[in-house]
């Protein structure tokens, strides 16, 4: 008994998260909906999501409750990146419909009670965008618009003007003959990087904010944003001895120059004053910032309501221990700047889905630690409905994060798997469009994996996310304390209690086999609770009460006790 108190005591944190409500900041302790336009729904049949398939289908994100939908790139492009090389920053692509099609999905949301908050790509454009022939021209002050340097000479031989590589494989530089010079890539060279050391190019970006708030958006989410500005030096980045990879690999290289660099906060902090300008709602700023914890938190200081939180994406996997989940969330939580919110990413456009990460069991896992923790949750779509990647094969790749890998790597690379189109129904290529061949193949499980057949079930995937949407709201997760225990070796607790007079405990079992708990003692929890939701799988009926000191646990269940 003495050696159980004393673990107990070892492992049980209390930590009281005290976060000041601000009545304007509407996403607090709500969910945040990612859609990725191209595969969301598919309203003129061509076999690709468009904008007015997505206005189709926001009455199906106001049913679940999110507070805001947040859509991947719908600019002008030529799609070399899907999107994220922006020909123009203020047009809408053809592909997705048009201007005025987008004027109809905000005023749709909008008497649906739903924010809309759109991708901002600003490290760079299309080399199709009307600056990069000008900048080619040196016209001012498009001339500076883009990053371009001078070949390095090596026995008569031009070479890029130092070792950077690109997110997509080989060389950051591409030679202009032209210009006579090379310009920075840090992603696909039909993507040049802007500028940001130009005052214009500055100015252009914020132009771009003010358009879009003029028409209604509720904010932005940054992409790639670490990336924004480059060491003025121009060094070499420091190599990773014994990677194992090959020399075009970014991952063999420390991206100490290329990314993090203290001016990018000062740049996030003039498009926050751009976005507290405008009339309106309050503005959001999510940001996308693979970085370290201290780095990431450094954003909150300088404007970003949201620096999203990766760690249930690059930090913990379906190996790691509940010692592991609690040592790294509480790490997180014990960080937040006063007065912040945390934030918890369930999946996104660039990362296998929940369901492949921790497995087909566990998919309900990470969608329910991000309800009952404080903060706002991201979910991508098809997480509400326990979507899983689809493997493609070398010739189905169109990623060309997969297709710079080649056949033998492409599959390590590619993001293709995760961005499948939705699963409506059981119809022709999953209810997403009536086209029978899509822009990416639809996963074969959607004749039994889709919404249609979750819609009308409590205990379905979409039931159970329906349940924790709902739940985000409640005060006792808005203003309750929050408590994460490991009980045991198999078992990771997290309890919410306020005015000591409710209590919310979420329960995980990470092993693969039922285990039985003393919960009520681990946790410090009522003897008799009721079942509010349970994952998919677990055959813990809702409602039902259970008694807490032998609580019953199936193999990789979560269960939320109220």
């Amino acid at each position: 008994m003495l050696r159980r108190t004393l673990l107990v005591l070892f492992l049980c944190t209390l930590s009281e998260y005290t976060l000041a409500q601000n009545a304007d900041e509407w996403w607090r302790d709500t969910f945040v909906y990612q859609v990725y336009p191209r595969s969301f729904k598919d309203g003129n049949g061509d076999g690709v999501g468009d904008l007015n398939g997505i206005t189709s289908k926001l009455e199906h994100l106001a049913d679940l409750g999110i507070s805001a939908l947040w859509l991947s790139p719908i600019y002008t492009s030529p799609m070399v990146d899907f999107g994220y090389d922006i020909a123009n920053f203020t047009n809408i692509d053809s592909i997705f419909g048009t201007l005025d099609d987008f004027s109809r999905l905000v005023a749709k949301a909008k008497t649906l009670k739903l924010k809309v908050v759109l991708d901002f790509v600003p490290n760079h454009s299309s080399d199709k965008h009307a600056w990069f022939p000008k900048s080619v021209q040196k016209i001012k002050p498009y001339d500076e618009y883009y990053i371009w340097k001078d070949a390095k000479m090596v026995n008569g031989t031009r070479k890029p003007p130092n070792n950077w590589l690109s997110a997509f494989q080989g060389s950051a530089w591409t030679w202009n003959d032209q210009r006579k010079q090379y310009y920075l890539h840090q992603f696909a060279a039909g993507q040049p990087d802007l500028n940001y050391r130009s005052t214009a190019l500055q100015e252009e970006m914020k132009n771009v904010l003010r358009f879009w708030t003029n028409r209604g958006v509720d904010g932005i989410r940054i992409d790639t944003i670490p990336n924004l500005i480059e060491d003025s030096r121009f060094l070499d980045e420091p190599k990773i001895p014994n990677t194992g990879l090959p020399d075009t690999d970014p991952g063999t290289l420390q991206h100490i120059y290329t990314a993090d660099q203290d001016e990018t906060y000062d740049i996030l902090k003039s498009w926050r004053q751009v976005l507290d300008s405008s009339n309106g709602t309050r503005k959001i700023i999510l940001t996308e910032a693979w970085t370290s914890l201290s780095l990431t938190m450094k954003y909150y200081n300088y404007g970003s309501n949201v620096p999203f939180n990766f760690m249930f994406i690059n930090q913990l996997n379906n190996q790691s221990s509940p010692l592991d989940f609690k040592r790294i969330i509480d790490r997180y939580l014990n960080s937040i700047p006063q007065g912040q919110q945390p934030n918890w990413v369930v999946g996104n456009h660039d990362s296998h889905r929940a369901g492949s990460r921790y497995g087909e069991q566990r998919a309900d896992q990470i969608p329910m630690i991000a309800a009952v923790l404080p903060g706002v949750g991201v979910l991508y779509n098809g997480d509400e409905i326990g979507m899983i990647d689809r493997p493609l094969s070398w010739a189905e790749t169109v990623d060309p994060a997969g297709c710079n890998a080649g056949p033998g790597r492409y599959n390590v690379t590619s993001r293709d798997p995760e961005r499948t189109p939705f699963q409506w129904d059981s119809t022709t290529s999953a209810g997403f469009s009536t086209n029978p061949k899509t822009w990416l193949p639809v996963h074969p499980n959607y004749k039994t994996l889709n919404l249609a057949a979750q819609k009308s079930s409590p205990t379905s995937h979409y039931g159970i996310t329906k349940q924790l949407v709902a739940l985000k709201k409640d005060p006792i997760i808005r203003t309750g304390s929050t408590q994460l225990i490991v009980a045991g070796e198999n078992v990771l607790g997290i309890v919410r209690r306020l005015d000591q007079s409710r209590t919310i405990a979420l329960l995980i079992n990470f092993a693969n086999k039922p285990i039985t708990i003393d919960a009520s003692a681990w946790l410090n929890i009522p003897t008799s609770m009721s079942v509010l939701v349970a994952s998919v799988g677990s055959k813990i009926a809702p409602g039902i009460r259970v008694n807490t000191a032998a609580l019953n646990l199936p193999a990789a269940a979560s269960v939320i006790l109220k």
